[in-house]
């Protein structure tokens, strides 16, 4: 069977950005089928392709997928007009893609919310099974963000939403907050199955020798944040706890923020004009050197603002890879990540905007590394036990491949 696949932030392991994509794809592979990825160019990402773009894309193998890439040169640090703008090119280019090249199911996954059109009309006007895959409830997040107020291009949105759920022949959801949205507008549980971002097992077995910035001593507590620095991320709150743990003269915990986004710049300032040397900032790495890092950290940071929407609609990344590493995870916000770190004791939860319950928790983390040893046993316990991508793969392929009733 062939699959189309849709994905316009679509990395191979050797970028910063996640590989759930590649994975998934790789699982395909496995499983007999062949798999024509569809992406388009990508800042943190890294595709495979290396050739020139030819009209504004290229094409080639890249580790048995045939990946078609777009030249759009896509970044975090872009504005909301900018990000549309390539929202929508990438779109439009995709549909002639989608209804040309040959494909038994068309599988488009979010975000951005438009990366669905292209399935929508392979569906209509090819008669092809179509797989929706929601990785965040548009627009119900940016509107409780913030980000996107226009009452206009909310609606607009909330239709395209709408359509691209009743086109779908099959959904999937990555988080129990994002099944019982897409349930929320109609569509019949039976038609959507939850499969979350899962753990990396292999990559993070343990074989990376263990590495830390230079200036961090092996004796201090490394805490460390491995994602976008984006306003949906409220890194200022690890600022927060900075200031908290530099007031009480705790030179034994430092933290690192890895990665890149719009904020950057400003949270940058920030620590240097309050004098915050207990934190780094460090360029993005790509999985395969990020394991490196987290071999040598004592603590994952998963962190986003104190948006009740977060809760329990978010997947992070970040998380299954500090969990696949035997990293404990520190996390400042409820929902459901949260109720598994207390269920499994894998972690701290601490209540969202308290910098001082979250300086306390990275005190109590270096203060008792025997307990904090027994915590990242039990993170990675949990990442084998539910999360193993091989597990999720596989029940990711059966449900994508069994949109074809001939299949």
């Amino acid at each position: 069977m062939h699959i189309l696949y849709f994905h316009q932030h679509f990395s191979t392991p050797q970028g910063s950005a996640g590989t759930r994509s590649y994975e998934m794809a790789q699982a395909l592979v496995r499983a007999g089928h062949s798999v024509t990825m569809v992406c388009g160019s990508y800042e943190q990402g890294k595709t495979g392709l290396i050739g020139a773009f030819d009209g504004g894309r290229r094409r080639g193998i890249v580790d048995g997928l045939d990946v078609i890439e777009f030249e759009l040169n896509y970044g975090n640090h872009m504005g909301s007009a900018r990000r549309v703008g390539v929202f929508v090119k990438f779109a439009l280019n995709s549909i002639g893609v989608a209804l040309r090249e040959p494909a038994d199911v068309i599988f488009a996954t979010t975000t951005p919310l438009t990366a669905g059109i292209p399935g929508i009309l392979a569906r209509w006007l090819r008669g092809k099974p179509f797989v929706f895959e929601v990785r965040d409830l548009w627009p119900e997040l940016p509107k409780a963000m913030g980000v996107i107020t226009n009452p206009v291009i909310l609606c607009l949105m909330s239709v395209l939403e709408w359509i691209s759920y009743r086109s779908a022949d099959r959904l999937v959801g990555l988080s129990p907050g994002i099944v019982e949205g897409i349930a929320a507008r109609g569509v019949d549980k039976s038609r959507i199955a939850m499969v979350p971002n899962g753990c990396d097992i292999d990559l993070f077995a343990g074989s990376a020798a263990a590495w830390r910035p230079e200036d961090v001593r092996g004796d201090q507590l490394l805490a460390i944040f491995t994602g976008t620095h984006g306003p949906a991320n409220g890194l200022d709150a690890v600022l927060n706890a900075a200031a908290v743990l530099k007031r009480r003269g705790r030179n034994d915990i430092r933290i690192a923020l890895v990665g890149q986004g719009r904020e950057k710049p400003r949270l940058q300032a920030r620590a240097s004009s309050e004098n915050l040397d207990n934190l780094l900032f460090l360029d993005p790495l790509p999985k395969v050197h990020l394991t490196a890092l987290m071999a040598g950290a004592d603590l994952g940071l998963q962190i986003l603002r104190n948006v009740p929407a977060f809760y329990y609609g978010t997947s992070p990344n970040k998380f299954f890879d500090y969990i696949a590493a035997g990293l404990p995870v520190l996390n400042n916000y409820p929902g459901w990540l949260a109720g598994l770190i207390s269920e499994t004791s894998c972690g701290f939860t601490v209540p969202p905007d308290d910098p001082v319950a979250f300086a306390d928790a990275l005190i109590a983390a270096a203060e008792d590394r025997q307990n904090l040893k027994k915590k990242g046993a039990n993170a990675r316990q949990l990442a084998e036990a539910q999360f193993s991508r091989k597990l999720l793969a596989k029940k990711w392929v059966e449900w994508v491949i069994g949109a074809d009733p001939e299949a």
